[in-house]
């Protein structure tokens, strides 16, 4: 009976330690510490997963995975984008920049979109809170670089697009 105890109690301890918070926390001087608690006055702090379970980005480097938390991408797109949109969604998989691409169908999508971003145009990027219309290569990189996206794609890595396209409805008969 006290076998049986012992190897529950080691049990509930090993299961308990397994699922307790880890953290990294980056301090002002840029020294890195890991803990079971978030350090106070940190510069930057990012909870640690201990499931055993990767994260659907794990194949992600570091810094894209925390550039696209703080400033997600879209690539805006329509029928008629010409060779803007396929530079620009080029561009984005150089540089291994995850993305969604949303491709404007309906006249409530176009609204919206002219309501959001102030432009008529395609194709459009939204980082973050910024609208960047039209494709500038020098443009889009530097809002990049300023959210904190590599210049490219580590390793060829493959870098994962969502697309939100609409799906069209039949029409009755």
């Amino acid at each position: 009976m006290t076998k049986l105890i012992f190897s529950i109690t080691l049990l509930f301890l090993v299961s308990s330690a397994h699922s307790a918070a880890f953290y990294r926390s980056i301090d002002e001087n840029g020294n890195v510490q890991y803990s079971d608690i978030p350090q106070k006055n940190a510069a930057d702090v990012e909870k640690i997963s201990t499931t055993g379970q990767p994260d659907e980005d794990d194949t992600l480097p570091f810094e894209t995975r925390r550039a696209n938390s703080k400033f997600p991408v879209t690539l805006y797109v329509a029928d008629n984008c010409g060779t803007g949109c396929t530079q620009g969604r080029e561009y984005l998989k150089k540089r291994g920049i995850p993305f969604t691409e949303k491709k404007l169908v309906t006249p409530a999508e176009i609204e919206a979109f002219k309501k959001d971003s102030g432009s008529d145009q395609v194709p459009v990027m939204h980082i973050g809170t910024d609208w960047l219309i039209g494709y500038l290569e020098l443009t889009w990189g530097q809002a990049l670089d300023a959210a904190g996206y590599p210049k490219n794609a580590p390793y060829n890595a493959h870098i994962p697009t969502k697309t939100d396209a609409a799906v069209e409805k039949p029409k009755a008969p």
